[in-house]
Formats: structure tokens, sequence, C-alpha cells
């Protein structure tokens, strides 16, 4: 009887299709913390934790604005941001702006970093921990959100841009069109082009096709 039996639980075993993920499937691992800013698809399912890049090159990508009128960007150290202090952010420009008809914000950053996180007084070893949130690493200097798509008020656009800047771990400043580039802690601002005075008579024109003597 017991050997009838055990004939069906393995036949029945067989006929099931092998590629059902299960909850042991390192794949699925990512559907817990899956939310509107996710990748879709990564290459490596758990990554090394990495640090903040720092901005020792001459570079300042990034730093301006691209899409719309006002926005902010990092002003003290660099952090990582999480997806859910993302959308946080995004929500709370959405709800203080809703009073004003077709306007767009724009997230200029994106989490794409697993973070892994082990349980507390965990001994080492035993691999590495499991999913928890998807979180992106942004230097000094880089343009967080922006805000636009219709005409805004400046002063309306900054509190709704302080509103969103008290969610952020890091110091966040107000920026606009007119605001030149950072690098780092260094504004760059253009070089000044100097004016020339009135009271100073015109440089003199010296023919110089002239052909001189031969002394």
């Amino acid at each position: 009887m017991f050997s009838s039996l055990s004939r069906t639980v393995l036949s029945t075993a067989r006929q099931q299709p092998r590629n059902v993920q299960t909850a042991l499937n390192p794949f699925s691992l990512f559907t817990r913390g899956r939310n509107n800013l996710a990748p879709r698809q990564v290459k490596h399912v758990r990554r090394h934790k990495g640090r903040v890049p720092v901005p020792i090159g001459g570079s300042t990508k990034g730093t301006t604005l691209a899409y719309g009128d006002w926005g902010i960007r990092i002003k003290g150290n660099g952090a990582r941001l999480t997806a859910k202090q993302l959308e946080t952010v995004e929500d709370v420009i959405k709800k203080k702006l809703k009073v004003i008809k077709g306007v767009k914000v724009y997230l200029r950053v994106f989490p794409d970093i697993p973070v892994c996180i082990k349980g507390n007084e965990t001994r080492m070893g035993k691999g590495k921990g499991t999913f928890e949130f998807w979180a992106t690493r942004v230097p000094i200097g880089r343009v967080i959100v922006e805000i636009g798509g219709t005409p805004i008020r400046e002063e309306l656009a900054r509190e709704a841009l302080r509103l969103a800047s008290s969610k952020l771990p890091t110091k966040m400043e107000f920026i606009g069109k007119s605001t030149p580039p950072r690098l780092g802690n260094l504004i760059l601002h253009p070089p000044k082009v100097p004016k020339p005075r009135l009271d100073e008579p015109p440089p003199l024109a010296v023919d110089l096709s002239a052909e001189q003597p031969n002394v």
C-alpha cells in the first residue's frame, strides 16, 4: 500500500513544471520590496554596499537644471537615498502643487542598488543578508528633483521644495535656472567681463600693414 502511494506522489511531482518560482528562489526576493521606483531587471541579485562617490574631478554634470524651472540639490555631504524617501519627496511636492494644473515633477536620480541587511546580533558568515530595499548613492552638488511644466511662482516653489527637503537625510539648497553649477563645495560663478570706462580715451589704431624701413 505504501509503495503504491509513494509511486503516485512521485509521479505527480514529476509532472509539475520545473520553472515555478518558490520562496527559496533568489530572484523572488525582489517581489517583497518592489514598488514604483524599482528597476525591472538586475544583473546581480546581491551587491556590495559601496561608498558615496566624492567629486574630485572637474565635471559639473548633473549640478544644474535640465528639465524644470526650480529644483533642489545636495549642499551638505553626499548620502544614500532610498526608494521610499524619493517617493515621499515626490508625493509631498505633488500634494503642495496640486492646485496648479499641468505641473510636473522630475526625479534626477533613480534607486537601482539593492540593499541587503542581516539581523542584529547575527554571527559572522552564513552568507549575505536578504534583500530589503532599493537605494542610490548621490554625491554632493547633484540635483535631486526638479519642478516645471507650467509657470510656478518662486514663493510657492520654494515652499514646496522646502517641505520635500525636510524628508531627505542631508542638507539641500534651492536653485533656479540662473543658478551657477557646483563642483563639490565650490560654486563656479561665470567670469565677469570688465566694462570699459567712459573717461578713458579709445585705444589708438595702429596700421601694421605698412612695411617698416630696414635699419
